[in-house]
């Protein structure tokens, strides 16, 4: 036979009621069916609000009653079609509301409500659902828990009587028959003793049904809820979580214990001792397999199953040097606490037994450490103990898989991980079985941690790394578009979620952790915040978000500010943008350390050579003991294409006004002639290389008089052609001598003291057969002299400009990211 329980939202609403009717009928076919239901959804809280209200006087309760008598009518009528069984349902269910509006006014003609009044109301939700499930199914015979559910008082708590329950449950049940569902009212039970009605607490729907399977020896326990079953991760907070398949008796209780709410935890202990298998359903959607809770799981290889959280932890420590070597101590802690009705989910205690802490609810923060601190009232006066620690606001997060055992380095990478993130663990607890290692956090960052230990440790179907773009001109605009259209391939092909959460341009800024859709995203940024700098830095480090990086395809020096905030809040910066890594020196080393020290990533390959491998070369070189010893290279594309296109009949003047309509120049190409940008890709690769450069050494032997870059840009180009006739002679000669003009800059380290060392930027004469003089359009070319590649230099050549080719290297740098 088998047992099957449904919760409050199964019977909730005519929809899921009639889906149970359907589930229910089909199973009863070929086998006996015990079906334990829940109150409709709502109405044990409906209960007891309105008993509240009525306690305190309130006439509205009327209001609330006359409500919760509507709402079941309205299910009656809806889903009993017969005319004689929707009679007699109503004058079964009404005689129940006569009797709960009867006890409702005595408690506000008193002004009362003790626990025995209290457990008499809440138990009508049970009873009127039973009702209704019992009339409507075939064959449905309604059974009162009541007769067969015994409690206890213990510790003025009501507890199941195993052996008294264990009898009565087996007469009520002797003569099951196949051809009838019997319908039990969950989580009421009556006393032992005063034969009172009791309950088992919240969530005591699923121990009814659990004792009832145990007792009957089912051959399995389903639980059927609006949950496809145990996720490994709650679906709220994680987007990629998804169901488990099979869990252990043990797994399941340590997941229940920590917060997941699929089913009420003491539910596992009876049938775990007869080794029934519980079964969690949908009955929204009763195709799905759902989560099978038994023994042992074969063929079974991941350490970790699931993570669980308990928010609004408090974590109050015992503390004081008397406690070292004292025996009883801890338990007169958890005795006080015990006698206090409080209960204790975490303890972590160091091994010097100088401090213990513990984890309880934060409701409960004030009234422990108040009666700790009169438990050890003489110690804390005389000085060997300390008043007790309380820390609210925090969260306590599980990862549960009996396999951990069996894999070392578990806590190792758990705690790396966090630490990468920039989340500090305050306290942390990990028994001897290894099945469980709790931790709490800062209740701020629990969705973070959550994200980031899913993610970690592979129990989301994708890696996820999340994205704030800010430029989308032409390399930025060129990005989003190779993301977007690379999306779909890393996802298949890699399992790596690309998900940009953030878009900022001049104008405006979006934010959107669940990611923006890039084939909109115009139209959602124009529907964003205005841009301000310290706005987008404040929202995105208010985000928290996990496994994030910021992508900077500006040339911004104010968002070139905001890396150092990024990367002391764990957020990885990938930048196009050559301002900081040329910056004064001091600030480009303390982004470097500031990286490391947070286990985080700052990139900028793209700063020199687009999307040529310059930066990571150089860095491979020196990481691998090389040592460069001299740097030569054209690293302006726009000044070679000049260069290149000047002609008898194409004037110098002529040629920057190319390479400005060809967008190959900076709006203002006085930027581009003054060696600016040359200069700061030239501190860049002389700095990867392992020398300490500012700008200000390198030494400039430019081609332009410094009074063109006076005045107006307008002035500028009335100007210019004033070098024309000059340009032109010299190029007469250059070419008479088979000489090419190239601006190369140029790191020289002294060959007697390798320390020692000049930087500078010139317009040179490069002879035919040199490697500079062939180079096309606006390549760049560069040339390592190391200490073992000194006879012939590398060379790096290829795309030094262009929108792709740049888009293309960030997009490398991003990748570079995800694979780590």
């Amino acid at each position: 036979m088998k047992v099957m329980k449904f919760g409050g939202t199964s019977v909730g609403s005519v929809k899921s009621i009639l889906s149970l009717k359907k589930i229910v009928e089909t199973e009863a076919r070929t086998q006996p069916v015990v079906v334990v239901v829940s109150a409709l959804d709502g109405i044990t809280d409906k209960l007891i609000a309105t008993s509240q209200m009525a306690k305190q006087g309130d006439e509205h309760y009327r209001e609330e009653f006359d409500a919760m008598v509507t709402r079941h009518h309205q299910m009656i009528e809806a889903i009993i079609q017969d005319d004689k069984k929707r009679i007699d349902l109503f004058n079964n269910v009404d005689q129940l509301f006569d009797q709960l509006k009867s006890i409702f006014y005595g408690v506000y003609l008193i002004h009362d409500l003790s626990r025995k009044t209290e457990d008499a109301i809440v138990s009508y939700g049970e009873r009127l659902s039973s009702h209704i499930v019992a009339a409507m199914v075939k064959n449905g015979i309604r059974m009162n828990a009541r007769d067969f559910i015994r409690t206890e008082k213990k510790q003025g708590k009501h507890v199941i009587d195993a052996d008294l329950t264990t009898q009565l449950v087996k007469e009520a049940f002797k003569d099951l028959s196949e051809k009838n569902v019997y319908v039990v009212p969950g989580f009421i039970a009556r006393d032992r003793d005063t034969h009172e009605t009791t309950n088992l607490g919240r969530g005591g729907s699923d121990y009814t049904a659990s004792i009832i399977a145990a007792v009957l020896n089912a051959e399995v326990l389903e639980i059927w809820t609006d949950v496809d079953g145990f996720m490994t991760a709650d679906p709220k907070v994680i987007k990629s979580a998804y169901t488990i398949n099979e869990l252990s008796y043990v797994e399941a209780m340590e997941l229940c214990n920590f917060g997941a709410k699929v089913i009420y935890p003491p539910t596992i202990y009876p049938v775990c001792v007869k080794n029934i298998p519980i079964k969690v359903k949908n009955t929204f959607n009763p195709e799905h397999p759902g989560t099978l809770i038994k023994e042992t799981i074969e063929d079974d290889n991941k350490p970790i199953k699931g993570i669980s959280s308990i928010k609004g932890t408090s974590l109050i420590t015992v503390t004081g040097l008397s406690m070292v070597g004292v025996i009883g101590v801890n338990r007169r802690i958890f005795t006080t606490l015990a006698n206090k009705g409080i209960s204790v989910f975490m303890v972590s205690q160091a091994s010097s037994e100088n401090s213990t802490s513990i984890g309880v609810r934060d409701e409960d923060a004030e009234a422990a450490a108040e009666v700790l601190n009169a438990e050890f009232a003489k110690e804390i006066e005389t000085g060997a103990m300390f008043p007790m620690q309380v820390e609210s606001g925090l969260a306590t997060i599980a990862i549960v898989g009996e396999n951990m055992k069996q894999t070392p380095g578990i806590a190792g990478k758990l705690f790396g991980t966090l630490g990468r993130s920039g989340i500090s663990v305050i306290a942390c607890a990990q028994g001897a079985s290894e099945t469980n290692i709790s931790f709490v956090v800062d209740g701020r960052f629990l969705r973070k941690s959550l994200n980031v230990l899913h993610d970690s440790f592979f129990l989301s179907e994708y890696k996820v790394l999340n994205l704030f773009i800010c430029g989308i001109g032409t390399v930025g605009g060129m990005l989003l578009e190779q993301i977007r259209t690379q999306q779909q391939f890393l996802m298949q092909s890699r399992r790596l979620k690309l998900n940009v959460v953030g878009i900022s341009d001049v104008d405006n800024f979006v934010l959107d952790r669940d990611g923006i859709d890039l084939d909109n995203y115009e139209k959602i940024l124009r529907a964003g915040f205005p841009a301000n700098t310290d706005h987008m830095r404040d929202e995105i480090v208010k985000m928290n978000i996990f496994n994030s990086v910021f992508v900077d395809c500006t040339a911004s020096r104010q968002i070139a500010l905001l890396y150092q905030t990024f990367l002391e809040h764990n957020i990885s910066v990938v930048a196009a943008n050559k301002i900081a890594a040329s910056s004064d020196y001091d600030s480009y080393l303390k982004l470097r350390q500031t990286a490391r020290d947070r286990g985080v990533w700052f990139r900028y390959e793209t700063n020199v050579g687009a999307g040529l491998p310059i930066i990571g070369t150089i860095n491979d070189l020196c990481n691998s003991g090389d040592k460069i010893l001299k740097i030569e290279a054209i690293l302006s594309g726009t000044l070679n294409f000049i260069f290149n296109e000047i002609a008898a009949d194409v004037p110098f003047s002529e040629t920057v006004k190319r390479a400005k309509e060809q967008r190959y120049s900076e709006p203002d190409p006085r930027i581009d002639l003054s060696g600016t940008d040359v200069i700061r890709k030239l501190v860049i690769l002389t700095r990867e290389a392992g020398y300490k450069v500012e700008q200000d050494d390198v030494e400039k032997h430019l081609f332009v008089p410094d009074s063109y870059f006076e005045g107006s840009i307008d002035d500028f180009w009335k100007r210019l052609p004033e070098l024309d006739a000059d340009f032109e002679a010299r190029r007469k000669v250059l070419e008479a001598e088979n000489k090419r003009w190239r601006f190369v800059a140029t790191m020289e380290a002294d060959e007697n003291n390798p320390s020692s060392f000049k930087t500078n930027v010139a317009l040179k004469e490069v002879p035919y057969g040199h490697p500079f003089y062939g180079l096309e359009g606006s390549n760049n070319i560069v040339l390592l002299t190391t200490e073992r590649y000194k006879e012939y230099p590398m060379l790096i050549q290829g795309y030094g400009a262009g929108a792709a080719v740049t888009a293309a290297g960030v997009f490398a740098n991003i990748m570079s990211i995800a694979n780590i």
